[in-house]
C-alpha cells in the first residue's frame, strides 16, 4: 500500500471517529443518526477509502460503544459488507449520482444486520428496529450525498489517495 494511501485512510478514520463523537448519543440507539456515515459515499469516488471507513468504525466502536463486543461485529461486519457490495455495484454504474444513491439504498438495506444486533442484545423488536435504523441511515447518506460531491469537487476524491 503506498504512504499516500495509508496516510489518506488514517485521516479518513480519523475524521470518522471525530465526527461520531460530536453525535455519540445519537449513534447507537435504536434510532441512529451517525452523521459520520456520510463518508461511506467515499468509496463511489474511489475503493481504497474502504480501509479507513472500516477501520474508523472499529476504532469507534470499541471506544464509544456501549456495547462493543456486538458492535466490533455486527457495525464493522454491516460496514465492510455493504461497502464491498458497493464496490462491485460501481463497476457498472458510471454516474456519481447514481453510485451515491446505490450506495445509500445497499447500507439502509443491510441495516438489518444493526437491527439483529440491537435484537441480540436488547430485545428490541426486529422489524421496528431495522426499520427505525434503515430511516436513520438512509436519511444520512442521502443528506450526505450532495455535501460529498460538492467536497469531491473541491478535493478530488478519486485522485487524492
Amino acid at each position: 500500500m503506498k504512504v499516500r494511501t495509508l496516510v489518506g485512510n488514517g485521516i479518513l478514520a480519523a475524521l470518522y471517529i471525530a465526527v461520531s463523537m460530536l453525535i455519540q448519543p445519537f449513534g447507537f440507539t435504536a434510532v441512529q443518526f451517525r452523521v459520520s456515515e456520510m463518508f461511506n459515499h467515499l468509496v463511489v469516488f474511489n475503493k481504497k477509502y474502504i480501509y479507513g471507513m472500516v477501520l474508523g468504525v472499529f476504532l469507534t466502536n470499541l471506544l464509544f460503544s456501549p456495547m462493543k463486543a456486538y458492535d466490533l461485529i455486527f457495525g464493522v461486519g454491516h460496514t465492510l459488507i455493504s461497502l464491498l457490495i458497493t464496490i462491485v455495484c460501481c463497476r457498472y454504474i458510471k454516474n456519481i449520482w447514481v453510485r451515491m444513491i446505490v450506495n445509500s439504498l445497499i447500507f439502509t438495506f443491510m441495516m438489518w444486520i444493526i437491527a439483529f444486533e440491537l435484537k441480540l442484545a436488547f430485545d428490541l423488536p426486529f422489524m421496528l428496529t431495522w426499520l427505525t435504523t434503515a430511516i436513520g441511515e438512509f436519511v444520512v447518506l442521502i443528506v450526505g450525498m450532495p455535501i460529498m460531491y460538492a467536497l469531491n469537487k473541491r478535493i478530488n476524491f478519486e485522485k487524492t489517495i
